[in-house]
């Protein structure tokens, strides 16, 4: 009961200051979990495509210029995406076989392999079998770990990936002791390096939080300014509310909550030496916004995502479930609840911007249009409590092209729609109707789709030049989640179109077509608003929630086609109709059931009237013409 009445107390506030308490968040659909650096991205793909020649030259240059920060976050990036895709570099190693930098991706790729069947499971959750193939894997990788480390001697790079071998291997604390004895003497401050060393130490592995917090402390004590080092005790009190859950291993005792104080006051001032939307620090930004929530510091935890900005990263939303989907309701519920804590009458304080990562491209939302497989008319009818303004114009095939049409200043429902406005409109107009709607997304390079029918997500993807295919299950139901939604028997053109990254634009125009539905207007992709150059295209207003249930009941809203109801329509409303009439009337004859039920049955009753009545006046001016 409390809970409920606090919920309608804070309601009001969250709606009046909801809008102006996320100024400067950006648009959900911009957010990408670790996007990788513009020279980073191009390595990966051409990887992908079968050409090793831009990695090579990344690596090169951070080993001639000993950048060995940005050497150690490049090379698991590219042995991932030899996880899947193992051919280029194959054709590296064959071409320079004692090449520093393609053993090194090599090494990491071994290890990788051997994680990737082992899983993230806990030991008792891993098969023996499993078991076996990982550890065999990881003993074929020490000689390569060991080439790399002889053929670039001054690189500390290789003794990472030799300290997260050891975690996997079991080693003994005297030879994970000689690897990190040998990372420091190349490079003292590697933050690479300190990652693999902590996750070795903390208690779910070989060490406890007392040791894992006393290394990370003593790391940060002894890094240089502007280092993120000084960002080790907040990974370890993630490690230690997180993912440990905050409980104390056996015979032990549990971490201060004043250490776990100062880890969070040591990452703020690290945050804030940064501009805003730096990847460089989007990691340690990311953690801090989640331990701030968990400490009931909500409005420092919204800074925190307004400077992580499009900058997701994997951890630690994935210690909670999908990584952006945690990211995306996190962030939507620090905004609600900084909204609920304002006086109703007050005003939020004017956002003060702060510099920028000047050197970095400006994120941009993607250009999203709806693919509706119903008439314009029917669209309309649907959509006019969305909440958005839409431009509607007519397709070939009896279908609609929907968009979202600009506007000076957002409502408050469309404030509170979370995923993009597009998307959460499709929601609303596919449900209770049969039509599907597929929601293409371009941005750049990266294309995708939402596939929605009923108010439900049936299947979301995207072609990502730089990121793996998705394995071959999930394709699968996404393909027949299309068949299925579109009418389609054969699913393998549907597969084989899923099943790659390269040349996205082709692929997303030829699902389309593989799916029946009407191209793709031209220029999409290229600029907003692409609607407004096809003939017949209307503007459906945004309207308010009680004047959308009036032009509901009405039937006649501005630009709206005089058309008439289904018979379905008519059919339910007056079977309801006769359904309520006497439940209402018994309803006030029956003290029993009070006057609270009682007046909601008459409401019921008196909306359904109103939609009927609504409906044959509209249906008479229909006939007269």
């Amino acid at each position: 009961m409390t809970a409920t009445l606090r919920t309608l107390i804070t309601l009001p506030r969250m709606l009046r200051h909801g809008a102006a308490v996320g100024a400067y968040l950006p648009p959900d659909a911009s957010v990408v979990i670790d996007p990788p650096t513009p020279e980073l991205r191009t390595a990966l793909t051409a990887a992908y495509a079968g050409d090793h020649v831009p990695a090579r030259d990344l690596l090169a240059a951070t080993r001639l210029g000993a950048e060995w920060e940005r050497r150690g976050g490049y090379v698991p990036r590219l042995a991932e995406s030899a996880l899947h895709s193992p051919g280029w570099l194959d054709a590296w190693l064959a071409g320079s076989p004692r090449d520093p930098d393609a053993l090194l991706v090599k090494a990491e790729h071994r290890v990788q392999q051997a994680w990737e069947i082992r899983t993230g499971a806990r030991a008792s959750d891993v098969s023996p079998d499993q078991f076996r193939a990982f550890f065999a894997l990881l003993d074929d990788a020490v000689p390569v770990i060991d080439a790399a480390t002889e053929l670039n001697p001054t690189d500390p790079v290789p003794w990472q990936v030799a300290l997260t071998h050891a975690r996997g291997s079991q080693a003994p604390r005297e030879v994970f002791d000689a690897y990190w004895a040998e990372a420091t003497a190349r490079a003292p401050h590697h933050y690479g390096c300190h990652l693999s060393a902590l996750q070795y130490l903390c208690d779910k592995w070989y060490g406890s939080h007392e040791e894992m917090f006393d290394f990370a402390e003593r790391a940060a004590r002894e890094a240089l300014p502007g280092s993120k080092l000084h960002a080790l005790p907040l990974l370890a009190a993630v490690e230690y509310d997180v993912v440990s859950d905050g409980a104390p291993p056996e015979g032990g005792g549990p971490i201060e909550r004043s250490r776990i104080h100062a880890a969070l006051k040591r990452a703020q001032e690290l945050s804030d030496a940064y501009p805003h939307g730096d990847p460089e620090v989007a990691g340690v930004r990311n953690h801090l916004a989640l331990m701030l929530i968990l400490a009931d510091r909500h409005g420092e935890a919204l800074e925190q995502f307004r400077a992580v900005g499009v900058h997701a990263t994997e951890y630690p939303w994935a210690y909670l479930g999908d990584a952006r989907g945690e990211f995306l309701d996190f962030r939507a519920g620090v905004r609600m609840h900084v909204a609920a804590r304002m006086p109703f009458f007050s005003r939020p304080k004017p956002y003060e911007s702060k510099p920028a990562a000047s050197a970095l491209p400006a994120p941009s939302a993607p250009y999203c249009l709806a693919l509706v497989a119903a008439p314009p008319h029917a669209v309309v009818d649907a959509a006019l409590m969305c909440g958005v303004p839409l431009r509607i114009a007519p397709a070939p095939g009896r279908s609609s092209y929907v968009e979202l049409a600009a506007e000076s200043e957002p409502g408050v429902r469309a404030t509170l729609l979370g995923e993009d406005r597009l998307t959460a409109a499709a929601d609303n107009i596919t449900t209770g109707e049969p039509w599907p709607a597929l929601i293409l997304r371009r941005t750049g390079d990266r294309y995708g789709f939402t596939l929605l029918r009923r108010g439900k997500k049936l299947a979301d993807h995207n072609w990502d030049p730089a990121a793996p295919v998705p394995d071959h299950a999930a394709v699968t139901a996404t393909a027949d989640a299309l068949a299925e939604a579109y009418g389609v028997t054969d699913t393998r053109p549907l597969t084989n179109l899923l099943r790659g990254s390269d040349a996205p634009a082709r692929r997303q125009s030829a699902l389309v077509a593989a799916l029946g539905l009407p191209p793709v207007p031209p220029g999409f992709g290229t600029r907003d608003e692409i609607l407004t150059t096809l003939p017949d295209a209307q503007i459906l207003a945004r309207r308010g929630f009680l004047a959308g249930i009036l032009d509901t009941l009405s039937g006649d809203p501005a630009g709206r086609p005089p058309l008439p109801r289904r018979r379905r329509w008519w059919a339910l409303r007056v079977t309801a109709l006769l359904l309520f009439t006497p439940v209402t009337a018994y309803a006030w004859w029956d003290p029993d059931i009070g006057w609270p039920r009682a007046s909601l049955s008459t409401i019921a009753t008196c909306y359904i009237a109103g939609q009927l009545t609504g409906a044959w006046r509209r249906r008479g001016r229909i006939a007269k013409g």
